[in-house]
């Protein structure tokens, strides 16, 4: 099912709004119902929460299965979607003001082609911070957190517990290292050759 723009909410017969399952990137789910759909569902952000259209008829049941759809739909959809340094730098400065009260400041932030081996990387004397292009396509949460790691290094140099102790203010710091741990785990998995038919 599409990720569809905005119906009127004329059509609309019921709505409730929840919190998010943990990870779904917003901070609240509403579900439009609505007597004039009869198969489709979709969904679309709207600020800082994700509205999900579904028919009337459908049980609560039916109801959580296609939110939870909707959502990988979406997240998909976004990850998929490449920021441009602008972008990233206009980001960092976001993810600063909020969970850093601004206080990291970086001068560049750009992607780069040569880091193979690093998720990012932070120059405090310059006030630089690189992110690996292999970054790109995966969930926007995850590049968060290695924009936060990255801008945490401009405010403590080091991994001591001060440093993480800044991380920790990033709700999906633990869900977005198990990310990066199973990005390079796969990695290192052995590539058995393509089976061929006979």
């Amino acid at each position: 099912m599409p990720a569809d723009p905005p119906h009127s909410a004329a059509t609309s017969q019921r709505s409730t709004t929840s919190p998010p399952p943990s990870g779904s990137g917003a901070s609240a789910i509403e579900v439009r119902r609505s007597a004039r759909r009869r198969r489709t569902v979709s969904a679309y952000r709207e600020g800082d929460r994700t509205v999900v259209l579904i028919p009337a008829r459908m049980s609560e049941a039916e109801e959580k299965r296609w939110v939870t759809v909707m959502l990988d739909k979406l997240a998909a959809q976004e990850s998929r979607r490449v920021l441009g340094d602008t972008e990233l730098a206009e980001r960092a400065e976001r993810l600063s003001a909020h969970y850093f009260d601004g206080r990291a400041r970086p001068k560049s932030v750009r992607w780069v082609t040569n880091q193979n081996t690093r998720w990012g990387s932070c120059t405090p004397a310059e006030g630089s911070i690189r992110l690996s292009h292999r970054l790109q396509g995966m969930p926007e949460y995850v590049v968060d957190y290695v924009l936060l790691h990255e801008l945490a290094h401009l405010l403590v140099p080091g991994h001591g517990p001060r440093f993480w102790r800044l991380l920790e203010a990033y709700p999906r710091t633990e869900r977005a290292r198990g990310y990066l741990e199973g990005v390079v785990a796969a990695e290192r998995l052995p590539h058995l050759p393509a089976a061929h038919d006979e």
